[in-house]
């Protein structure tokens, strides 16, 4: 059984006499699989987001963006064991698990013991699938760093990370995975695009928006300072990924054999993708470029990587270089909005493309747990309205329920670090280092 699909959320709507039943048997080669996905996905939040970004950024602002990644792993951690994981994917009949949000009867990890097992992850103890959902957790809000980056006040960052992860991730997490109302009515979401990466890029996007932008856009160079840094993160980004999509199978076998290759087709066909592009429109095909595609093409893979065959991977990883290439290029160019670090560009448009398409290239033969398939693979169009229906649902909570939570810290600490500040760096000030001395 998959942890990440509609028809595990329902069975969570169940409640747990059915898994009485019968006494769950632990896998230990499930377990040695998710113990190693989990340290691929934390891989990818530190070092290999907070590389990716390090690098992209200007010289004096490098390891303030290094501190968001580390900080928000630290921050996240702790949150996750104390709530997050309660009232996120929990099932917690007791504490009134239902549509819109968990329980709060697991609160510190009170019910989990050496020996429990969440029904979402039946051959794994507990604590893996716990923290396997930890590294899922601290990644998504850390990637909002890349729309804040060069002028966000480090206090206001953890408290926005905080904040949000509590009134935006978990809530969401919980309806499309834990038993909620968007699982239930069939939104298909192997392991991330809406309840991730698009509910991370639409935040960056309000983020960047009330920011406002950068001292200097549009006049002055601010081009990445080290690219070599950026492409060994996007390296980790693209083995971590395996973790991220692969693991959500929770399970050592057929799915996730089936979502390894998925990613790996989808990350290089986006790669050469973005290029061509580039190629075309620019005339040259950047380094920057090429590593934007790979992660536009893991970005939009993600919710569909254990429901489509290699074809479907092939025409979504294609697809999602082009897209996302006009929309953190092009399309940020003709709004001129400050998305520094193209969060929105790759992530966003990405993580809904993914969700689309998803509806679009399911296949009923590559998984059993949704004998109907998408659209175009098997002619079932409802699930493009479950997949619109998510992709909507997430979009519009998360743009209003970031904007308050934002002028809410803005109206307590301020969100902008002074302009002397911007300008001199955010490594000096906030940190009281530099990266070259």
């Amino acid at each position: 059984m998959m942890r990440k699909t509609g028809l595990a959320a329902a069975l969570v709507l169940a409640a747990t006499p059915a898994f009485a039943a019968d006494t769950p048997t632990i896998n230990s080669g499930d377990t040695a699989w998710m113990l190693t996905s989990s340290a691929l996905v934390l891989l990818m939040t530190i070092p290999g987001l907070g590389l990716f970004y390090g690098g992209m950024v200007r010289r004096k602002n490098v390891l303030a963006t290094l501190a968001q990644s580390f900080g928000a792993t630290a921050l996240i951690t702790v949150l996750w064991m104390v709530i997050g994981y309660s009232i996120a994917l929990t099932p917690n009949p007791d504490a009134g698990t239902n549509a819109w949000i968990g329980g709060f009867g697991n609160l510190f990890l009170g019910k989990m013991t050496l020996t429990s097992i969440n029904p979402l992850g039946p051959t794994i103890p507990e604590s893996v699938y716990m923290f396997f959902q930890m590294t899922f957790a601290i990644i998504t809000p850390a990637l909002i760093a890349g729309a804040v980056a060069d002028r966000m006040k480090f206090s206001a960052f953890l408290w926005f990370m905080a904040l949000w992860l509590l009134l935006v991730y978990c809530p969401i997490a919980h309806w499309v995975w834990g038993g909620g109302w968007l699982g239930v009515a069939g939104a298909m979401d192997y392991a991330g695009g809406s309840v991730v990466h698009l509910n991370a890029g639409t935040a960056a996007l309000v983020t960047c928006l009330v920011l406002g932008k950068r001292i200097g856009y549009g006049s002055e160079n601010m081009s990445p300072h080290n690219l070599v840094l950026s492409v060994i993160g996007a390296c980790l980004l693209w083995v971590g990924w395996f973790g991220f999509n692969a693991g959500s199978a929770v399970s050592a076998g057929f799915n996730a054999g089936m979502a390894a290759a998925a990613t790996q087709i989808a990350a290089a066909a986006a790669a050469l993708g973005w290029m061509v592009a580039e190629w075309i429109i620019a005339k040259k095909p950047s380094v920057l470029g090429m590593i934007s595609g790979a992660v536009a093409g893991l970005v939009a893979i993600t919710p569909a990587s254990g429901f489509v065959d290699p074809m479907g991977a092939l025409i979504i990883g294609i697809t999602a270089g082009v897209v996302c290439y006009i929309s953190a290029v092009w399309v940020k160019k003709a709004f001129g909005y400050d998305d520094s670090l193209d969060a929105w560009g790759v992530h966003g448009v990405g993580g809904a493309l993914g969700a689309i398409m998803t509806g679009m290239f399911a296949k009923a033969a590559i998984n059993p747990a949704y004998p109907k398939g998408g659209w175009l693979t098997d002619g079932n169009f409802d699930q493009m309205i479950a997949q619109l229906k998510d992709v909507g649902a997430v979009f519009v909570y998360c743009a209003i329920a970031t904007f308050i939570i934002l002028k809410a810290i803005d109206l307590v600490i301020g969100l902008r670090v002074p302009p002397e500040v911007e300008v001199e760096g955010l490594d000096i000030n906030l940190h009281g280092e530099t990266v070259h001395h």
